[in-house]
């Protein structure tokens, strides 16, 4: 799982996604993991808190920015979320950038989703390692690559999120996981900017990102405790997210083994962590 938080200036937070988006390491994008059939099927989310709109997009196979398209949902259209011909047919009329289908399917994802198919399982991305990669790091369900986000609060105050992603491998073509359902792996509003990771469907039953902030707004909880509460509730191996406050305040909890993450403050201040016992979540 890789997500970014805390970007100075809410509004570069799609543009740090875009550049996540552009890196094959990363499970969005240009590495987007393959579906059964083989294909990729890409998702993404962006949401302003300060005035709630938000645009989202499914099931794109040709976009290089799938968050750009989704920023251009919420700007352009009267709509929240378009998706798979509709959102490709609204790609082609702004000009954003597209590419043919084949350019998001690498030799790594093509492995990984052998991997999948011949241990007949979905999952996140892939639990053996591919040759000439091996790392000694703990070896689990989450183990290298993930939907990647950003979270940010500018001087003023506001709040933005956008999410980007290309699934579990080997899932279903079709299948809608929860970066692009609102309230679920993207959400922000006054209080808090939410961004989620890891199995969507859990994230989805959890509406994880929409109770960070409603544990806040309802419990009086700080954001640290919040997020740590819903976390928890959720089952083990199935969740993490970053969060920033309207306070300033960032969380990056997870109840995964390891989940890529960091977070910069405009004083210079910044953190980097893997494992649990990495960065404290406190940028």
């Amino acid at each position: 799982m890789r997500l970014r938080p805390a970007c100075p200036r809410a509004r570069l937070h799609a543009l740090q996604v875009r550049e996540m988006e552009n890196c094959p390491h990363f499970n969005a994008g240009r590495g987007s993991v393959l579906t059964t059939d083989g294909t990729v099927e890409m998702e993404a989310c962006v949401m302003d808190g300060n005035t709630m709109r938000c645009g989202a997009v499914s099931g794109i196979s040709t976009v290089v920015n799938p968050v750009s398209l989704a920023r251009l949902v919420m700007e352009k259209t009267p709509h929240i979320y378009l998706a798979f011909d509709g959102a490709e047919a609204f790609a082609r009329e702004q000009g954003v950038e597209t590419m043919d289908p084949s350019h998001f399917v690498t030799e790594e994802n093509k492995e990984r989703l052998r991997q999948a198919k011949e241990a007949n399982r979905v999952q996140i991305d892939y639990t053996q390692q591919i040759k000439g990669q091996e790392t000694q790091a703990p070896k689990d369900d989450n183990s290298r690559i993930g939907t990647v986000g950003c979270v940010a609060i500018d001087a003023a105050g506001n709040l933005a999120t956008a999410t980007s992603t290309g699934g579990l491998v080997n899932k279903m073509v079709g299948r809608i996981g929860d970066t692009p359902v609102i309230g679920a792996g993207t959400y922000a509003n006054s209080l808090c900017a939410v961004s989620a990771t890891g199995k969507g469907e859990a994230i989805i039953r959890h509406t994880v990102a929409r109770d960070v902030a409603a544990v806040m707004e309802h419990g009086g909880l700080s954001l640290q405790e919040a997020a740590a509460r819903v976390v928890a509730g959720v089952p083990p191996g199935n969740v993490g997210l970053v969060a920033v406050s309207a306070a300033g305040e960032v969380s990056m909890v997870h109840n995964t083994t390891g989940m890529f993450r960091a977070c910069a403050a405009e004083g210079g201040h910044s953190e980097v962590g893997i494992w649990h016992d990495d960065a404290n979540g406190h940028c």
